[in-house]
């Protein structure tokens, strides 16, 4: 949500609802992505098209036609918990590809969070899914969505998601 008010994507004046990408009601409970759906936003000169997939093993095929279509990935990875099975899978399919993941490590803000332990649970991951050299250069971006914040080190965050654009 915060990506698409950032960018200008909503007009100012406009209201807007929470978790807009989430077009049914259980995704809007319980926050998660049953049905792929698009979007796009404008940054500077560039166009950038979001696609929001599931991660979920149930909806694979969904999950493989998406990453046949775009040119890289956001790995959205929770501060405090970690990769879940579900991020191995999406992973996997995203290695399949050949895409890079841009590893996104959110909630830093939240109370417990364990930032750095993350990244290196993200790393296992990335060997145990037998990744390129490449793949395992990754880049990290520290974000706290609910705020609307972004940045390179999760004690250095700026004022807003630019390091994410």
């Amino acid at each position: 949500d915060k990506l698409l008010q950032q960018s200008g994507t909503f007009d100012a004046r406009a209201e807007t609802q929470e978790r807009v990408m989430d077009s049914n009601d259980l995704e809007k409970e319980r926050g998660i992505t049953i049905l792929a759906k698009n979007t796009a936003i404008k940054w500077s000169d560039y166009r950038i098209n979001i696609v929001d997939t599931s991660g979920h093993a149930d909806f694979g095929g969904e999950v493989e036609r998406v990453m046949s279509m775009v040119d890289s990935v956001l790995l959205v990875v929770d501060a405090f918990d970690g990769p879940m099975p579900l991020t191995r899978f999406v992973t996997k399919k995203a290695f399949a590809h050949g895409l890079k993941p841009i590893v996104v490590i959110n909630k830093v803000d939240r109370p417990g969070a364990r930032p750095d332990w993350v990244v290196d649970q993200v790393f296992d991951l990335f060997v145990n899914l037998d990744a390129t050299d490449e793949q395992l250069d990754f880049p990290i971006i520290y974000a706290s969505a609910l705020n609307g914040i972004a940045g390179l080190d999760h004690e250095d965050m700026a004022e807003d998601m630019t390091p994410l654009y």
